[in-house]
């Protein structure tokens, strides 16, 4: 689903038969004036999509735009203006500040977690667990809070994960079916591979011609002998139950990536609203 299909689906599932308040309310030539405030510090993100809500809404809106996606806001400051049709402001008002808010909830949460990895070679990863038809606006702002794209979807990489190794009936039947599977598909995408413990890192290193282990829900110290015995033959990757409290301890053990699903599964919206001026 592009933006412009998901937002369409958005307002018909918020507008339906018709904003029947605005319509009754409001006199069908009123004009108005809103603007986006901010009301908690954090880091802006949405700003674009709400251009796209306020052009697929009302053409005719005006927008003056003062903050830019990715930027650092405080209580009082203005993202943006919008002015035209009261009834249009009103119907475009809430489809904009739920994108927003959790976009910008999203990229407040990534530009902290990222501040306390600051200064090691660690990059800060999101993950697949989103919001389903949301995943496009929550990567963005992943990315507006300087954090990086894990894969889209399960069709730009191949992840063999604990539950593929053991269908498959252990790693190496597991790596060696994805690289036949490549081959005679003719597709070029990478392959990573979860370990659960040092012996499967061996394993790992063993079958060879992979992009990145994951190393998964290791502790510190554990993970720091698995980088070692990686020692840059391919790229690693810290994952699971990783905290704003352990972040910097696994940061610091030389791994590549970290990966936190709380990124996008578990966050609080900034706190935005639109007020008529």
């Amino acid at each position: 689903m592009d933006i412009k299909e998901f937002l369409t689906e958005a307002l018909k599932e918020d507008v339906g038969n018709g904003d029947h308040t605005s319509l009754s309310c409001i006199p069908q030539a009123a004009k108005g004036k809103a603007k986006l405030l901010v009301k908690a510090e954090g880091v802006v993100s949405g700003v674009e999509i709400s251009k796209h809500v306020f052009e697929l809404v009302d053409p005719s809106l005006n927008t003056e735009y003062l903050i830019s996606d990715g930027s650092k806001v405080k209580p009082g400051d203005i993202c943006f203006y919008v002015e035209g049709s009261s009834r249009s402001i009103l119907q475009a008002e809430r489809l904009v500040l739920n994108i927003m808010q959790r976009m910008s909830g999203i990229a407040t949460q990534t530009a902290e977690l990222t501040a306390l990895i600051k200064g090691t070679k660690a990059k800060l990863l999101d993950t697949r667990k989103t919001t389903p038809n949301f995943r496009i606006f929550e990567k963005q702002a992943v990315v507006h809070g300087g954090g990086v794209n894990h894969r889209f979807g399960l069709y730009d990489m191949i992840m063999i994960k604990d539950n593929h190794i053991d269908y498959a009936g252990g790693i190496s039947q597991a790596i060696q079916a994805a690289k036949a599977y490549l081959k005679e598909k003719n597709l070029d995408i990478s392959i990573e591979v979860e370990a659960r413990n040092i012996e499967e890192v061996r394993q790992i290193l063993d079958e060879g011609n992979i992009l990145r282990i994951l190393l998964d829900n290791f502790s510190p110290f554990d993970m720091k002998e698995a980088v070692k015995l990686i020692n840059g033959k391919v790229q690693t990757e810290a994952s699971g139950g990783i905290t704003r409290e352990t972040i910097r301890s696994y940061a610091e053990t030389g791994v590549d990536f970290i990966s936190v699903g709380a990124l996008t599964h578990s966050v609080k919206s900034l706190d935005l609203s639109l007020k008529a001026c």
